[in-house]
This record gives C-alpha cells, sequence and structure tokens, in this order.
C-alpha cells in the first residue's frame, strides 16, 4: 500500500519544468519530481549527519576520502568479477 498523495502547486523555471517533462517517461511529471525531492531530502540529511559526524571527531581529511574512494572502486571491481563468473 501506497502513503497518501496530496495536491500542490509549485512554481519553478519554465525551462527546468520543461527538461523534467520531457525525462519523466510514462510515470509522469509527478513522480519525477517527487523522486527528485526525494533524492534532495536525503542530501540534506547525509549532510546534516556529516556535519554532526565532522562537530565530534573532526573534519575528514582528503587523504582519508581517497582511501574511501579506493575501497569503494576495489569493491566494485571485486564485485563486478563474481557477476561476470557466474
Amino acid at each position: 500500500m501506497s502513503d497518501p498523495t496530496g495536491k500542490y502547486s509549485i512554481t519553478m523555471p519554465r525551462d527546468i519544468a520543461e527538461a523534467a517533462r520531457a525525462r519523466s517517461g510514462p510515470s509522469g511529471l509527478s513522480a519525477y519530481v517527487a523522486a527528485a525531492v526525494a533524492r534532495q531530502i536525503e542530501r540534506d540529511s547525509l549532510n546534516e549527519l556529516i556535519q554532526v559526524a565532522e562537530a565530534e571527531h573532526g573534519p575528514i581529511t582528503d587523504e582519508e576520502i581517497q582511501a574511501l574512494r579506493d575501497q569503494l572502486h576495489q569493491a566494485r571491481q571485486q564485485t563486478q568479477g563474481r557477476a561476470s563468473a557466474a
């Protein structure tokens, strides 16, 4: 069962609205916009979490970020290797 929906009126630049409408596909503009807003809420929540963590533990260094990117890249390669071997 899906959550109840409501009808809202929003204002946005026409070029953005038309680009969104062109890309929305069969699900429609409302679903496209709802998904975009949901992604933005997730990003905002993650940024808030990062701010709390950095306030408690200090800022994340560029070296730490690169090390995590390297780990993620390696994990993706291992996952892809297993998928192609199966």
